[in-house]
């Protein structure tokens, strides 16, 4: 996303450190602490995927399908085939990515809807997932235990995850932003960090990248999104750094609360499709991404998931596939 990184972060600053009023009811990195299935998504009489956001669900239903052939000369595929449903640790608390609604039982947003897109692929109907919550402890767990097919949450690709499990995509990238309560005049970007406390998550890229850009913060690493953004509010953190893609789902979620401030730094978190260590499903999950990449799918998704919520106007391009990992 090289040539939108700026972009993407740069468009909502202005618009949500000014109270973000204007932005859309929501409807659809922060993991849930505990693991625990969640079932599958939701079924529409058609069998196809349906949740309450009708033009959601057009993007996910109208996804493309793979071949008899391709399905068969994959064993991670075939498998899923098989077996009739796509498993899929996930989130449901992540506002812009995967979202529960309490109304439906759905899950939505644009990692959710890219495992309903799987799902469409190999089994040609996008409601065939059953979620498992992950936390940021679990992800690695869970694939090698094989509880899931697939991760997807947010999920950067690290050399140390690498030695685990195996990424597919990357499919979305983000630099660190920094979250501050709304009222908040003392800090307005990384160099007023210093002597500050501040919130991240333990074991994610936000520990890295506070050790470079604010060695003299003192870091509270907490277990969760949640947690982080509730230290922040509590005043038991001044703020909370991570990828400021996942910081405007909190700002999104409470706009009256929060804001992002400064401009986006470090390097960018690339955000990659978990799937189990020496398997072939990289080279099929990845054949997947370019075909919704290059019909336009993939944006339309992040249209209607991110776009529309954050007010972002420059559209992005997806990262190239195997960046980060080859």
């Amino acid at each position: 996303m090289s040539t939108t990184r700026h972009h993407l972060a740069k468009r909502p600053l202005a618009a949500l450190a000014m109270g973000a009023a204007a932005m859309l009811a929501l409807s659809a990195c922060g993991g849930g602490s505990e693991s625990g299935e969640s079932g599958e998504s939701g079924a529409a009489a058609s069998g196809g995927f349906e949740s309450s956001d009708s033009a959601y669900d057009a993007i996910v239903n109208g996804g493309p399908v793979a071949d008899d052939a391709t399905i068969e000369g994959n064993e991670w595929a075939k498998a899923i085939k098989d077996a009739g449903t796509l498993k899929v640790g996930g989130t449901e608390t992540s506002t812009l990515f995967s979202n529960l609604d309490p109304a439906t039982g759905v899950v939505t947003g644009f990692d959710a809807g890219l495992t309903q897109l799987l799902a469409r692929y190999i089994l040609g109907d996008a409601s065939k997932t059953a979620l498992t919550q992950v936390s940021v402890d679990t992800r690695e767990e869970l694939l090698v235990n094989g509880q899931v097919d697939i991760v997807a949450a947010t999920y950067s690709i690290t050399p140390e995850r690498l030695e685990r499990i195996d990424f597919a995509g990357p499919y979305y990238s983000s630099q660190a932003g920094i979250l501050v309560k709304a009222d908040n005049t003392d800090i307005t970007g990384i160099d007023d960090l210093a002597g500050k406390t501040v919130a991240t998550q333990a074991g994610s890229t936000g520990e890295t990248v506070l050790a470079q850009y604010a060695p003299d913060a003192t870091v509270l690493a907490l277990p969760d999104n949640a947690q982080a953004v509730q230290s922040v509010e509590q005043g038991r953190a001044d703020a909370y750094v991570i990828d400021q893609t996942l910081l405007l789902n909190n700002v999104v979620a409470s706009p009256d609360t929060f804001k992002v401030v400064g401009e986006p730094f470090g390097d960018a978190d690339l955000y990659g499709l978990g799937v189990p260590k020496g398997s072939d499903a990289t080279e099929f999950v990845n054949e997947f991404l370019k075909t919704i990449e290059d019909d336009g799918t993939w944006l339309s998704l992040w249209k209607q998931t991110i776009q529309s919520k954050t007010d972002i106007e420059t559209e992005p391009t997806p990262p190239a596939i195997g960046e980060g990992i080859n």
